[in-house]
């Protein structure tokens, strides 16, 4: 066997979404799996919608994915003069033709066909002719593929099994506009044949185009490349997985805090499993991810099952490279990773508490900034003139620690809870929300201990000046 080409050719009319994710995820898995190479096109032909910033968005969010391209990005708009050539020779064998049908006729034909139930297509009116007709032409003709009209077109596709089409049912396809320029089928024909593609794994809404794109590939004399057709992704409605369902582009979940390695870990188990394993890393689904696994059957989004896998991720992977993704959430919300307790212990103590990286950043922003309020129904259960003597005893005994560790915190907790006749909770708690300013946080022997001996009773001191101010 050849080395195996797969490639993802998005069209950047729109951010790199969900299912077009997913579809890059499959073709870069088989050929990572197979030592082969993964080609990144963009199909930009339609000028009028694609755009930079949809360009960008799609090159970050394959490089976010961590989905990295052999070749490419390879540009169609950089590509016309190939198309051309391959058009011409088209024409020349035979096996294309001016099409001079006014939009008028063809739309009359249409309705004509529908009238009689008969599937709307082309009707060949063109086909034969030596030049143009004497009546209704147009003056600017389109080309059209010269369609085989009898026998079949077997798909032996890598999901969906044998797939047949009938050729009667397949009209002349337009592979070139009035204006010159070609369409989608005759392009990414060209583009996968000069490519070098071997497997081509798409959504299955492209299915329905595959016996044309076969019949382009036997017209210029090679064989069509292995396909592999997708199902597609619903919401929890059952219907078609769209903006509606709050799938904008999948920065938008980097955005929200999700680790990359969840996202991909969710998007693969849409249609694949590895017996009853929920949780991958990147380097297993490598060795592991066959194609022909793939469930033909659509599959359901749901948000619940990544934001639980990402928590898995989360915690099941090293502190340091958390600590990574972490830092710039903490950053936006105007604390200073640098300037605190290190990061990666703040991860560590965290780690089993966060199901996204927002939400850790959320609940250690306390490390790095000291509360500048505190929650008013955890102040008033927790800060009060009985608690602030407790307080003010804790912060002494702090201060005069020989060392600073879990164990003498701990140790101070213990006997102010044993001087004051109260249980461990009633000391614990008050000093919880004198430094963090609200009630959660990692045990607190560790919060203290990473927040650092000085920070620790300067909080706990202003917490007992906030209850005796409160109280004058």
């Amino acid at each position: 066997m050849s080395m195996i080409r797969t490639r993802f050719a998005p069209s950047p009319t729109g951010y790199l979404h969900i299912g077009g994710a997913r579809t890059a995820l499959y073709s870069w898995l088989h050929t990572r799996r197979h030592g082969g190479r993964f080609v990144l096109r963009i199909e930009d032909t339609d000028r009028e919608r694609s755009t930079p910033e949809a360009v960008n968005a799609i090159l970050e969010g394959m490089s976010w994915l961590g989905l990295d391209y052999d070749e490419g990005p390879f540009y169609q708009t950089e590509r016309f003069e190939r198309y051309h050539e391959h058009l011409q020779h088209l024409l020349e064998s035979g096996q294309a033709y001016y099409c001079y049908c006014t939009r008028e006729r063809l739309e009359r034909v249409r309705a004509e066909q529908q009238e009689r139930k008969e599937k709307p297509r082309y009707d060949g009116r063109c086909r034969d002719l030596s030049g143009p007709p004497s009546d209704e032409v147009s003056d600017e003709p389109v080309v059209r593929f010269r369609t085989p009209l009898e026998g079949h077109v077997v798909i032996n596709d890598g999901i969906r099994g044998k797939v047949k089409f009938d050729n009667s049912e397949l009209d002349d396809l337009i592979i070139a506009r009035s204006d010159g320029s070609p369409t989608y089928n005759f392009t990414v024909v060209i583009d996968d044949l000069e490519m070098g593609v071997t497997d081509v794994i798409r959504g299955d809404d492209h299915l329905n185009n595959t016996p044309r794109q076969v019949h382009l590939y036997h017209a210029l004399g090679v064989e069509a490349p292995r396909f592999a057709h997708v199902p597609m992704i619903l919401g929890e409605d059952g219907k078609r997985l769209s903006k509606r369902h709050g799938s904008v582009s999948v920065l938008q979940y980097r955005d929200e805090g999700y680790l990359p390695e969840a996202l991909l870990n969710y998007l693969v188990r849409l249609g694949w499993s590895h017996g009853d394993q929920e949780v991958f890393s990147v380097d297993e689904l490598i060795q592991l991810f066959d194609i022909n696994d793939v469930n033909h059957s659509a599959s359901t989004f749901n948000p619940s099952k990544l934001l639980w896998l990402n928590q898995q991720h989360i915690m099941g992977s090293d502190p340091a490279y958390i600590a990574r993704h972490v830092a710039p959430f903490l950053s936006e919300r105007g604390a200073d990773p640098v300037a605190g307790p290190p990061l990666e212990e703040v991860v560590r103590a965290q780690q089993e508490r966060a199901k996204t990286l927002v939400e850790m950043a959320d609940n250690s922003l306390f490390f790095y900034k000291s509360p500048d309020s505190y929650d008013e129904k955890a102040a008033k259960k927790n800060l009060t003139e009985d608690t602030a003597a407790i307080l003010e005893h804790c912060a002494h005994c702090f201060a005069g620690l020989p060392s600073w560790d879990r164990e003498s915190i701990h140790g101070v907790v213990n006997e102010s809870a044993q001087t004051f006749e109260v249980k461990m909770g009633k000391v614990a708690q008050p000093l919880r929300v004198a430094v963090t300013g609200t009630t959660v946080s990692p045990p607190i022997d560790v919060t203290l201990e990473l927040l650092g001996r000085d920070e620790v009773v300067s909080r706990v001191n202003a917490a007992v000046e906030w209850v005796r101010a409160k109280a004058a």
